[in-house]
């Protein structure tokens, strides 16, 4: 007589399931980085030995060229496509870019000390095409910690984040960027001027009110918490607060896990005008008494506006004041003119030292 099958509860199947499921994504996601970070190091060798062997000094550079051209041919006869002399320059660039042993023009002697790599392949070939080394560390040191794809990577430096954060702090704080990035350790880390929000789609000569601006940005929440910075949660849009009978709107209410508080954010098509600054900070008085608990810390209050003016900002709110106000732009910044002032701000800092 066969035996009774007997009935499995379908929670516990799910739950075993899940944490196998769990396992095996894990394990797949270990190895595409191990796999990632070994295609690195291999063409970083592969950079060294072309380099190392044009450094012998018996090549002419038409013969060089005519080496990479045999190279090429006889990778793609053994392993396939993928091995061409475009693939073996940009090899040999991003050898010479990363060695630590590079001095000028010239690659010293391969000591056993290899860099720490930490993205992939299509990662560096965006690194590499940045000529200033500060910034190319920058750029490494924000996409690994937040994980950014290519695609992020790509938007960001086009957005010239590093240039606007730079110019958004302390000169002594500019150099600090290039060694451990932008770290979040006070409201000031969170800001930068301008906020580039190209992504929400309105034209920058078109007409547009504030509800439009934020319904574009709440459609593009993801692409605009990153613009923002680490560390950022959405709470709520028009938040509703009420005291004296009367009832006040907060355009966006986020929270920043890694300072422990809230950020709001109010929205403003034309230029800051001291109301709107007496404004803001009643909301944060509100959510200093009303809303924060007692281990978080002070309220933030961002105003973003199309038109800012740093001499308004301090005429009108106390030397104190937790509220920052940032210009917003609809189009990607000019990365040559960023450039010229993050020049002019670190040779300025250099004199007066």
């Amino acid at each position: 007589m066969a035996k009774k099958k007997e009935n499995v509860p379908a929670k516990a199947v799910e739950s075993l399931f899940n944490k196998v499921s769990n396992l095996i994504e894990q394990a797949r996601v270990r190895v595409a980085t191990a796999m990632n970070v070994a295609e690195v190091y291999t063409k970083y060798q592969i950079g060294r030995l072309i380099v190392e062997d044009e450094q012998k000094g018996q090549y002419r550079a038409e013969y060089g060229k005519q080496i990479l051209l045999n190279l090429s041919e006889r990778l793609i006869s053994r392993y396939e496509g993928g091995w061409t002399v475009d693939t073996l320059k940009r090899c040999r660039f991003f050898y010479r870019i990363y060695c630590p042993q590079q001095i000028g023009a010239t690659v010293l002697p391969q000591s056993e000390v290899l860099p720490d790599f930490t993205l992939s392949w299509s990662h560096y070939l965006v690194l590499m095409r940045i000529k200033n080394a500060d910034e190319r560390r920058f750029y490494e040191i924000e996409a690994t910690s937040g994980n950014w794809s290519v695609r992020e990577l790509q938007r960001q430096y086009g957005s010239s984040l590093y240039e606007r954060l730079a110019l958004s702090r302390d000169k002594e704080q500019v150099a600090r960027l290039s060694r451990v990035g932008n770290v979040v350790e006070k409201p000031e880390d969170i800001i930068k001027n301008p906020v580039t929000l190209e992504f929400v789609g309105l034209k920058p000569d078109a007409s547009y009110s504030e509800s439009n601006l934020e319904s574009a940005i709440i459609g593009k929440l993801q692409e605009f918490l990153l613009e923002l910075g680490k560390g950022f949660l959405f709470e709520a849009r028009q938040k509703r607060f009420s005291f004296d009978e009367d009832d006040y709107y907060v355009d966006l209410v986020l929270y920043n896990r890694l300072l422990q508080c809230y950020v709001l954010v109010d929205l403003k098509v034309d230029k800051l005008t001291h109301q709107d600054l007496g404004q803001m900070q009643m909301y944060v008085n509100y959510y200093d008494r009303y809303v924060k608990q007692d281990f978080e810390k002070p309220t933030i209050g961002i105003l973003l506006c199309k038109e800012k003016k740093d001499t308004l900002v301090k005429l009108t709110l106390p030397e104190d004041a937790n509220i920052y106000a940032s210009a917003y732009e609809l189009y990607l910044p000019d990365k040559k003119l960023l450039q010229a002032k993050v020049k002019e701000w670190v040779n300025e800092f250099e004199n007066a030292r």
